[in-house]
């Protein structure tokens, strides 16, 4: 099964400049669970999605789909099976669209980055939670540890939408210089639109966890909260980041389909290409 099969035709990787990675990674969820189903759904839905996404046709750049990454083993194991997954689409300069899963699944992909010898990139996470926990439960490895992993590697670190951390996590964004735009200062005004500070670098891998989004509009996740982002918000952060930055990359994780409500599986998969076309209408 291939992302938008349907209007997509199949082809070598070197013609396509957006590369999904499906990662059916789930190991450390902590209340609902799911999230192994969520790359498989969005691939399925997308074949419902119109090629003309209102304002641009990202599937004019193409979309190759690779193997599901093998998600068995230990932990390590498959973090670096997805840093191997990206390195391979890096080498070929294409653009890594990955598909969780947990959010552990982040450092796998960055990591995948740094090994292909990137440099002077940030990173730009919405999201729901800080995922700053040195561990949880004692695994480091932890979905709510992912961003700790990331700034403790020196890769700088925005986050948007947060509405659910510890004292713990409230004291590594100040060790780490993280710059943080909480859900209390988007939502109640409805800001879509942020600043870079200057010093940020200029390539940007952004991930999604769709807890970020209110619940009331994605409730398919593990750990859903109220006072997120809306639909358009959402879209309108990440296309603020890219009018200010090179998008190098972007995953949408934490996606944990209901049975029998396809309406979410569509929306995460019109998310996902949502996405493409911003990064195709800004660079």
């Amino acid at each position: 099964m291939r992302f938008f099969e349907s209007e997509i035709a199949e082809m070598a990787p070197e013609r396509a400049r957006f590369h999904v990675v499906p990662v059916p990674y789930e190991k450390t969820v902590s209340y609902g669970n799911g999230t192994a189903k969520g790359p498989g759904a969005i691939i399925e839905a997308s074949s419902q999605l119109e090629r003309f996404d209102d304002l641009s046709d990202p599937g004019a750049e193409c979309i190759y789909t690779w193997p599901a990454i093998d998600c068995s083993g230990r932990p390590e194991k498959v973090i670096d099976a997805i840093a191997a997954a990206v390195e391979k689409i890096l080498r070929l300069k294409k653009i890594p669209v990955v598909l969780g899963g947990e959010h552990t699944v982040t450092w796998g992909v960055i990591k995948g980055y740094l090994d292909a010898g990137v440099k002077d990139f940030g990173v730009v996470q919405i999201d729901a939670h800080a995922d700053l926990r040195d561990a949880y439960e004692g695994n480091k490895y932890s979905h709510a540890s992912v961003m700790r992993r990331v700034v403790e590697a020196g890769v700088p670190l925005v986050q948007l939408g947060n509405r659910a951390y510890c004292e713990e996590e409230r004291a590594a964004r100040r060790k780490h210089k993280v710059l943080a735009f909480d859900a209390n200062e988007l939502v109640p005004k409805s800001v879509s639109k942020i600043k870079l500070p200057k010093k940020f670098p200029e390539k940007v891998f952004f991930t999604v966890d769709v807890d970020g989004i209110d619940p009331s509009v994605l409730p398919a996740t593990g750990t859903p909260v109220p006072g997120g982002l809306g639909w358009y918000q959402t879209l309108g952060l990440f296309e603020s980041v890219a009018r200010q930055r090179r998008i190098i990359g972007f995953d949408v994780m934490e996606f944990a389909p209901i049975p029998g409500f396809h309406a979410f599986d569509f929306a995460a998969a019109l998310l996902t290409y949502k996405l493409m076309g911003i990064v195709q209408r800004c660079g």
